[in-house]
């Protein structure tokens, strides 16, 4: 399997996102910030400059996208309006179109910030870093702009997704450490919560997630340096490694979907390059996302 460094000069590339045209969107988490757009030639835009915090976005149906941060806002062609503020929100992180163009998105409360400072660059410890942990929530905006709570306590949310049929939703909690899955039905009601996959990440933590065409759940694991493959029970079936070890989001593109787009905060081949995106083959087509509706 060949992983090939793309583009690099990031702190946290974060949040990747492939349009049907092969522009690679994401952003810089901590660094300089902002949303950047990467053309088939890779030739890069910045189009929006020194937003922090942007950990996940969606393509909109209207254009433009949809960005977490601060807030979640949709910005369309230099314009930007307000989907989601509220007070206590540190920042809102992952998010996922749902299959009617609703967003599903993490909550976090706690000053990631903070913790990064404190960590000083050392491998994430779950143990050592639980005191400083205020849980959050996840949220689901609906196309009429009304939003609903859908459930509390997730210590620090990251990468959500849906399975094939639409009737399972997956967050990653990477400080419980694990991925919550619920049951869901056709009104959109959540039930059964269960955590799986915590035997994967006893080391490092879990962060970005995605989901096959054949329903398994892929995780990128920070500290680790890998991408693992989950069954949906959360059975470690494969890992990916990587030449870094802050392996933290990614996403699958290209036309038949197997193409693999890894952000790494990272370079362990060349260190003076920073934060890296990676690209390979995957053995398995990634499922398509919804665009936004909100």
């Amino acid at each position: 399997m060949t992983i090939s460094p793309l583009i690099w000069g990031y702190s946290l590339p974060e949040a990747p996102r492939m349009d049907t045209q092969g522009n690679l969107y994401f952003s810089d988490g901590v660094g300089k910030g902002g949303v950047d757009r990467m053309d088939p030639d890779l030739n890069v835009t910045t189009l929006v400059e020194g937003r922090k915090l942007v950990g996940g976005l969606a393509l909109h149906q209207d254009g433009g996208f949809v960005m977490a941060g601060r807030e979640v806002q949709h910005w369309r062609n230099g314009k930007v309006r307000t989907l989601l503020s509220l007070d206590g929100v540190h920042y809102f992180n992952d998010l996922q179109p749902g299959p009617d163009g609703s967003i599903y998105v993490s909550a976090i409360r706690t000053d990631t910030e903070e913790m990064l400072r404190r960590n000083q660059g050392r491998p994430w410890n779950v143990a050592e870093m639980a005191p400083f942990i205020t849980p959050g929530e996840c949220y689901r905006i609906n196309p009429d702009l009304s939003f609903d709570r859908l459930y509390d306590g997730v210590k620090i949310g990251n990468g959500i997704g849906f399975s094939p049929d639409y009737r399972t939703l997956y967050q990653v909690d990477s400080f419980a450490p694990g991925i919550i899955a619920h049951d869901l039905d056709d009104a959109g009601n959540l039930s059964n919560r269960r955590m799986i996959g915590q035997g994967s990440f006893k080391e490092g933590i879990p962060d970005g997630l995605a989901v096959d065409c054949e329903g398994n759940l892929w995780i990128a694991h920070v500290s680790a340096g890998r991408i693992v493959k989950m069954s949906p029970e959360g059975v470690e079936l494969s890992e990916i490694r990587f030449p870094a070890t802050r392996v933290n989001s990614f996403t699958f593109g290209g036309e038949d979907l197997r193409d693999m787009y890894v952000c790494a905060a990272n370079n362990l081949d060349n260190p003076e390059r920073n934060g890296t995106i990676f690209r390979l083959r995957s053995p398995v087509s990634g499922l398509p996302t919804p665009l936004a509706a909100v």
